[in-house]
This record gives structure tokens, C-alpha cells and sequence, in this order.
């Protein structure tokens, strides 16, 4: 399946989560920044209260776009998720996770200030909560959020992405209570190729989907 943009992939993530609508309980998180805009399509489809769920990949020095790890926000420490075995495969030292790690979490700050402004965390204990992102390659940026979600008391983790390899669907479905992936394609290469126009989603895009109405308090 070959998305022609984002909105296309929301809008037929919308009508596969069509039985979540009118949840009084309900939120819709994205993943900044590329699920941001889907997550705002789903959340108008389904009449649901929308916010972001910030996470950070951490990516191998020489190699940043390949994941080690990933860390997600929470109303105190983010939580650090690690890929042991590419660890291990990478040799990566101690200090360097922890340089990395720290470098991310500040990122993760200044995206908070940025887009949240003066709002709180959101409070998800017992809410029904769907996390939205355009992709899954390796799944960790995801996983780190439903750990985190998980430490929040969240009633409910459904993971909505239109598009996601089969071996990061294969983890997230162990760890959501549900798996929502539009396409899992055998020869997966990346989540941009599977989309016809794959535009860099901005801050400014981010900031004006969330002064949305149904924003989150």
C-alpha cells in the first residue's frame, strides 16, 4: 500500500478506528514530529481530545538515522528504552549511551516548552489512549512511548500507524493492548518510501495542530 501524503494515511487510519468514536474517555497522542499531522485527522474523526507524546531516538554516532534506543517523556524522568544486542554489536560505551542520552533528553525539553508552552503534561491514568506515528521501522521511538504510557496508568495503548515493518509490528503487538498497522509489507527499506510525498512535518505545523480545539487541558 503507497500512501499519497499523511492526510491520506489518517484519513484511512480514521475509518480502521472507526469503533473508538465518541469514547468520552479518549485521547489521541502523535509522536512529533511526523505523526503529528495524523494523529490530528484521527483525533477530528473520532471526536477525540488530542495531544503529543515526546520521544526522542538515540541514534548510533556514525549512523544516526540506526536506532539504539529511544527515550520517551513522562511527568518525571524520561523512560530509556536500549536495543542490548545492537548495543553490544556497536560497541558502544557507557559514557557515550549516557552523552547521547543526555543530548535527547534535552531535545525532549525544548520540544516541551516549544509546544506545550505553559500547558502541563497531559494526566492519561485510566484514559484509553491511542498513539499515532506515519511509520514504524524498528518500533523502539514507539515502544519507549507505550512503556511510558504504561508508567502512567493509561487504561488502554492502542498503536495506530498506517504504515510499519513486520518486525516492529511483531514487538508492539507484545506490548499494546492493541496493534493497528494499515500495511506490513514483506521488504519494508523505510517508512518515507512508502509514502508519495513524505514532507518534513515542521514545529510550526506541530504548535498549530495543537492550539486545535480538542487539545488536550
Amino acid at each position: 500500500m503507497m500512501f499519497r501524503d499523511r492526510e491520506e494515511a489518517g484519513r484511512l487510519l480514521a475509518q480502521a478506528l472507526a469503533e473508538y468514536q465518541g469514547r468520552a474517555n479518549l485521547v489521541v497522542l502523535g509522536l512529533p514530529r511526523g505523526g503529528v499531522p495524523i494523529a490530528q485527522i484521527l483525533a477530528d474523526s473520532l471526536g477525540a481530545r488530542m495531544d503529543v507524546l515526546l520521544v526522542r531516538k538515540l541514534g548510533v554516532p556514525w549512523q544516526p538515522e540506526l536506532a539504539f534506543g529511544a527515550i520517551a517523556e513522562t511527568p518525571g524522568e524520561p523512560v530509556r528504552m536500549l536495543d542490548a544486542s545492537l548495543v553490544a554489536e556497536c560497541a558502544l560505551s557507557p559514557e557515550t549511551i549516557e552523552e547521547i542520552t543526555a543530548h535527547e533528553q534535552r531535545e525532549l525539553e525544548r520540544r516541551g516548552r516549544l509546544y506545550r508552552g505553559s500547558r502541563s503534561f497531559p494526566k492519561l491514568g485510566g484514559r484509553e489512549v491511542i498513539l499515532v506515528d506515519d511509520g514504524l521501522a524498528t518500533g523502539f521511538t514507539m515502544l519507549a512511548a507505550v512503556r511510558a504510557l504504561r508508567l502512567q496508568n493509561a487504561g488502554r495503548v492502542v498503536v495506530a500507524v498506517p504504515i510499519g515493518s513486520r518486525s516492529a509490528c511483531q514487538m508492539l503487538r507484545k506490548e499494546a493492548d492493541e496493534l493497528v498497522c494499515l500495511s506490513s509489507p514483506e521488504h519494508f527499506e523505510s517508512v518515507g518510501s512508502w509514502y508519495k510525498d513524505f514532507s518534513q512535518v515542521t514545529d510550526a505545523e506541530v504548535q498549530q495542530a495543537l492550539s486545535a480545539p480538542q487539545k488536550l487541558q
